[in-house]
């Protein structure tokens, strides 16, 4: 695994970019799961990355750390899908969800799982790496 591989399998915070309304950037901070080379998103159909994703598949992505050395970051642009399937999308919104909250047990947890009805798959592509 490369480094790149592993700094984005331990991070916290992807910034997702989308193509917004009047094609402008739209871009939000998300929690994620970095597995088999794919960038796995947990939200909801009614989410404005959701609807921007359904009408443009071209994001772009931003993983950073530091303010002091050592700064490091990587960053790319890829293609994006929605998964929809339940059975899926909650096997992978559990996966993401255990990465920040450690377990399940955790109320909040519960809620974001149940409010979650898809996944945006990302494959990224022209992928970038930064450090001072």
């Amino acid at each position: 695994m490369n480094h790149q591989d592993k700094f984005l399998k331990t991070q916290k915070i992807l910034h997702l970019a989308t193509v917004g309304i009047k094609d402008t950037p739209h871009i939000v901070p998300v929690w994620y799961i970095y597995s088999l080379k794919k960038i796995y998103i947990g939200t909801n159909t009614r989410t404005q990355k959701v609807k921007n994703v359904k009408k443009n598949n071209k994001v772009a992505f931003c993983v950073d750390m530091g303010i002091n050395s050592p700064i490091y970051g990587v960053m790319g642009q890829g293609n994006a899908s929605i998964i929809l399937e339940n059975t899926k999308v909650k096997y992978i919104a559990k996966k993401i969800l255990v990465k920040y909250f450690k377990s399940m047990k955790n109320k909040s947890a519960i809620k974001l799982l149940d409010d979650t009805d898809c996944i945006i798959e990302i494959i990224p592509e022209n992928v970038s790496d930064w450090s001072y």
